[in-house]
């Protein structure tokens, strides 16, 4: 399989409601699509979603990223895809994200050309389809997110994750506490997620609140430079703690492992591709950390498509899959992923199973 050709698209398109973090109000995704073609003709799509405070790539830097890399990878044989990223790294140091969703094309291009799912070429399914972690921050206080958690319950959901670090630790944990309270205190996974919002302190303030609740884990209570202070709200508390933004390299796992840090969210631009989330996955199972699987606020459902396989293949999947594809006013899927009963479906067919619409890409392009 040579590579022909590899463009990179720059998209936005519209969230359907903002989404509140810590740092940031995410309104658009901002993303960048790598198009890459084959000599015989075989095109294979990759996403990586922008993430300035988590990978420092805006989009713009991502477009530069790919279009460095596109004349110094395109005649290569791409079959070897391990080969082409180490080539990649020669080319350029970094730039995962960008990295990612060349590595995601090949896997898609690949796919496409030996008639097997992506999944297959990451090692093997082991599961056909995976717990969906969805999402519960409104913005608008306790009821609101009550009610949403309830109507998601209701329609399937078995997996949760409460929106925190925003405001005063004590109100999100009477927040998060009602959450719990109203799913049922255990009968369902609920987690929560600051994002890097709070100081040890005032995370361990809000664990302490928490400690007679069923809370599965929290994840990412403070900045990721602070590993003594993670280290410190993990040792206050029995409630797992999990790592998020701290977490892009076999090295960071093992330093979190050694802190007292229960699992992490493995994400493929913080990694460098779908291949490096399987092997930290691997590593997570080794050290008897949990894992939960997760896309970039907010990526299409041609990221969403590969995560799927990525799950298929993951050791373990103890925190479920978080995609951020239904947060959008729009997808550039034909064909829906199936979600249904709080899980998501392997997609069907060879490479990431995404039966990419052209048409709408080119609609929510933007000029980079």
């Amino acid at each position: 399989m040579k590579i022909k050709t590899i463009e990179a698209i720059g998209i936005s398109i519209p969230m359907v409601k903002p989404v509140k973090m810590s740092f940031e109000e995410v309104r658009a995704a901002n993303n960048v699509l790598v198009r890459l073609e084959t000599a015989e003709g075989v095109v294979g799509w990759g996403e990586a979603g922008s993430a300035p405070s988590m990978t420092g790539e805006t989009l713009q830097g991502m477009v530069a990223a790919v279009r460095h890399l596109a004349p110094r990878l395109e005649g290569v044989d791409g079959d070897d895809i391990a080969a082409v990223m180490e080539r990649s790294d020669l080319y350029l140091y970094g730039n995962a994200g960008a990295k990612s969703a060349i590595e995601m094309a090949l896997h898609d291009a690949l796919g496409k050309t030996t008639g097997k799912p992506a999944c297959e070429l990451l090692g093997g399914k082991r599961r056909e389809r995976a717990p969906l972690l969805r999402l519960i921050g409104s913005g608008k206080g306790t009821a609101a997110d009550v009610e949403d958690a309830l109507k998601a319950k209701a329609d399937g959901y078995i997996a949760f994750k409460v929106k925190v670090g925003v405001g005063d630790p004590r109100d999100d944990a009477e927040r998060t506490r009602e959450v719990c309270k109203a799913l049922g205190n255990g009968k369902v996974l609920v987690c929560s997620d600051a994002n890097q919002g709070w100081n040890p302190d005032q995370a361990i303030a809000y664990v302490r609140a928490l400690g007679d609740t069923p809370l599965a884990f929290f994840e990412q209570p403070v900045p990721v430079g602070d590993l003594e202070g993670i280290g410190r709200v993990a040792k206050a508390t029995s409630i797992p703690i999990g790592a998020d933004e701290g977490l892009h390299s076999m090295d960071d796992l093992k330093r979190h492992h050694e802190v007292g840090i229960a699992g992490g969210s493995l994400k493929t631009i913080k990694l460098g591709g779908m291949r490096a989330v399987i092997e930290a996955g691997q590593l997570c199972e080794h050290l008897g950390m949990k894992v939960n699987l997760a896309c970039k606020m907010a990526e299409s459902g041609i990221a969403a498509s590969a995560m799927t396989h990525i799950a298929a293949a993951m050791p373990a999947l103890d925190w479920g899959v978080s995609l951020t594809n239904t947060y959008l006013t729009d997808d550039l899927i034909k064909r829906p992923l199936d979600l249904s009963g709080g899980h998501v479906a392997l997609t069907a067919g060879p490479g990431i199973g995404a039966d990419v619409d052209e048409a709408k890409v080119r609609r929510y392009a933007r000029e980079v």
